[in-house]
């Protein structure tokens, strides 16, 4: 895959989480890839969560990973 085409398919599977994130309050947006790393915003209820990393390391990670092998990690960006 080229970058235009994992970044495509990133964009899509952070449509298909965002429902989940939703429910609990929160919420995710989609900033860049860049170097193998995805980065992304948490919002709501997730910027603030003791399990931020557990959501990031364990949740994303493990997703974008099983779809894009490519993805080396996952970084939330404060803006």
């Amino acid at each position: 895959m080229n970058n235009e085409e994992i970044v495509l398919k990133i964009k899509e599977l952070i449509e298909q989480i965002k429902p989940y994130l939703n429910m609990d309050g929160g919420d995710i947006e989609f900033i860049k890839y860049e170097e193998n790393y995805v980065y992304v915003k948490l919002y709501g209820a997730c910027q603030n969560c003791g399990y931020q990393d557990v959501t990031i390391n364990d949740g994303l990670l493990s997703f974008f990973k099983s779809e894009i092998p490519e993805v080396e990690g996952v970084i939330n960006v404060n803006l």
